[in-house]
């Protein structure tokens, strides 16, 4: 059953909070768009088909944080290679999402909500991770606040679904207020290893890498412990 919030209110605080954002941060977002078109060239927005409510594609816009730069087959460097020290400070306390307040007030978005991912995601959910869906995706979201990219793809997907049968004003605030605490520490920017977050190729794909990180680890620490075997035998 639908509550007066999620069916009227969720929209109406999203208006009035992007549009208030976009006038008293328009200074900023000047000054970013003059940054960036001079340190990184144009185009100064990022702009990439996502899925919305629905799974309805829409324009995400974000500052770009990334050169064009390819290897001499043509294919795309990977992110850590083309991720350039302004585009990691830019990152590490999300300007780079500040023009996503348009997405906001648009209507395309929401200020909380699941992310919004890649369009080829969505032939890769299962029923259940599919749901993040039934809500519009957010600026920031239960799993952004709970570990952002530092979450595994499965521990992301059962917060976003957490959020869809959860979601309220209350929960609303708290996710806001917690996001700006994350902003300012700085946690959870890059998953473990990664310039971003690595691809999600499934729930397959993602059992598999998380038992060979398991088999790494314990690995790691057969060799240690026998490393240590032998150093008292010395």
């Amino acid at each position: 059953m639908k509550t007066v919030y999620r069916r009227w209110g969720k929209r109406a605080f999203d208006i009035t909070g992007s549009a208030t954002a976009l006038v008293l941060l328009s200074p900023v977002l000047a000054i970013l768009a003059v940054l960036v078109r001079i340190l990184l060239g144009s185009p100064v927005l990022f702009r990439q088909k996502r899925p919305g409510l629905h799974a309805r594609p829409f324009t995400l816009l974000k500052f770009r944080t990334m050169i064009a730069a390819s290897d001499e087959a043509g294919r795309s460097l990977p992110d850590a290679a083309r991720l350039t020290p302004f585009g990691r400070g830019l990152r590490s306390v999300s300007l780079d999402e500040l023009p996503e307040f348009w997405n906001v007030l648009r209507g395309d978005m929401s200020l909380v909500g699941p992310r919004p991912l890649l369009m080829q995601y969505l032939e890769r959910y299962t029923l259940q991770q599919a749901r993040r869906h039934e809500v519009r995706p957010g600026l920031t979201g239960l799993a952004q606040v709970d570990g952002r990219n530092a979450l595994s793809w499965s521990e992301r997907f059962r917060l976003d679904v957490a959020y869809v049968d959860r979601l309220g004003f209350a929960l609303d605030c708290t996710i806001l207020l917690r996001t700006v605490m994350m902003v300012v520490t700085r946690r959870g920017i890059s998953a473990e290893g990664c310039a971003t977050m690595p691809e999600f190729m499934g729930e397959a794909a993602e059992a598999g890498s998380q038992a060979d990180a398991a088999a790494g680890h314990a690995g790691s620490a057969a060799r240690g412990g026998h490393a240590r075997a032998q150093e008292g035998i010395r």
